[in-house]
């Protein structure tokens, strides 16, 4: 297939098209940070900047993927919704469709789209696609399925508007978690939190993001109970994070500045997780039966939109699938990120945390706050 990767990012969603023996015909990202990635790791894709100014998709393209702005939509961002000045840009992605030839698109973003203005960036998505002819599907996939030990759900959509069948690409597998292949040498959450929520994960980090409820972006913390006092709390590396998203390590480095707070961390926590995506081509090259022994569920409107659906033409029935398709080799949090190299936790990180958990009404693992207490005492500045 000939691939154009519209909101391309640093190439998730393009990266396993690319080692299946695809092409990609063109990129497209209006962030300069993200275009020194492309250039640098696709040297030879036309690349564009601005979708707005992009006037028509190549002839020969067979699929388009648009991990599309999530600013307006996450939790993380303003939720101005689907309309906002950001997530809107998702508008151009159909009227390029309307002119070009692609009988498949894949779109990515994040789980809080399924409820955002009580399902309205939901309808206006489906309405679009419907519009264009499309079949669609989505399914909520957990980043972990295909062994990266980063706990990040996703809505993955897949439609075709030939003779493909898009429910064989996304609910022919499911696995199911399991719970038993997490340990419990190493466990994720957000410092930035702590008044209504902690994204606590275990053997695994809480989504990789760029933005927090305190406004900077920030690195998730890990704690690692049986370490050294002084590294008990540390925080994973830009190039830690890399292999999280599943990119090799230092693929962001031609977006590197002088600078401590460039742009490679945002880079990385708006990526799409490169195992979700090689799953997808897998099974785009190869479908399989959508799976006899489920039963979809008519879906009415005003109904809340589920975790996986398909529909056409005005109809959609929600399917009963988990967020892992597959249960591929788990890796273990401490091999993945350098823990023994990590910086660890500084001082007002910790101790703005755990002013927080004070006032909050959060149930907290007791050993765990006595190490941040140990913590705090460790790494307090001297006079």
């Amino acid at each position: 297939m000939r691939i154009a990767g519209l909101f391309a990012g640093i190439g998730g969603l393009e990266l396993p098209f690319r080692q299946a023996g695809h092409s990609t015909a063109l990129l497209c990202d209006s962030w300069e940070p993200s275009q020194k990635v492309l250039a640098a790791q696709f040297p030879d894709v036309p690349l564009v900047g601005d979708v707005a100014e992009v006037a028509e998709l190549p002839d020969d393209v067979d699929l388009v993927t648009a991990g599309f702005p999530c600013t307006d939509l996450s939790q993380a961002g303003r939720t101005a919704g689907i309309n906002g000045e950001q997530s809107g840009l998702v508008s151009n992605v159909f009227r390029l469709l309307e002119s070009a030839g692609a009988d498949w698109l894949v779109l990515e973003n994040v789980r809080n789209m399924l409820v955002l203005d009580r399902g309205g960036a939901m309808n206006y998505l489906v309405g679009r696609l419907e519009d264009l002819g499309f079949t669609w599907a989505y399914r909520l996939v957990d980043s972990r399925f295909t062994g990266v030990p980063q706990r990040r759900h996703r809505v993955i959509f897949v439609a075709s508007r030939g003779e493909g069948d898009p429910r064989e690409v996304l609910f022919a597998d499911d696995a199911g978690e399991d719970h038993a292949v997490y340990g419990d040498e190493a466990f994720g959450f957000y410092w930035t939190e702590g008044l209504r929520g902690l994204g606590w994960a275990q053997d695994a980090v809480p989504p990789l993001k760029g933005g927090s409820t305190v406004g900077i972006p920030s690195a998730p913390g890990v704690w690692v109970p049986n370490a050294e006092p002084g590294r008990k709390l540390v925080v994973p590396s830009t190039s830690d994070a890399e292999r999280l998203q599943g990119f090799p390590a230092g693929w962001t480095e031609p977006a590197q500045t002088k600078g401590k707070n460039g742009p490679r961390w945002k880079l990385v926590g708006n990526a799409v997780t490169v195992g979700v995506t090689a799953w997808l081509v897998s099974r785009l090259d190869d479908p399989g039966r959508f799976r006899p022994d489920v039963s979809p569920t008519p879906l009415g409107a005003g109904d809340r939109w589920p975790n996986a659906a398909w529909g056409r033409r005005g109809e959609a029935w929600a399917v009963d699938v988990s967020t892992w398709p597959q249960a591929r080799p788990y890796q273990h949090l401490p091999d993945v990120m350098d823990i023994d190299n990590a910086d660890a936790l500084s001082h007002r990180a910790i101790s703005g945390f755990l002013d927080r958990a004070s006032r909050s009404t959060l149930r907290f693992d007791e050993t765990f706050l006595r190490d941040c207490k140990e913590h705090v005492e460790l790494t307090r500045p001297l006079a």
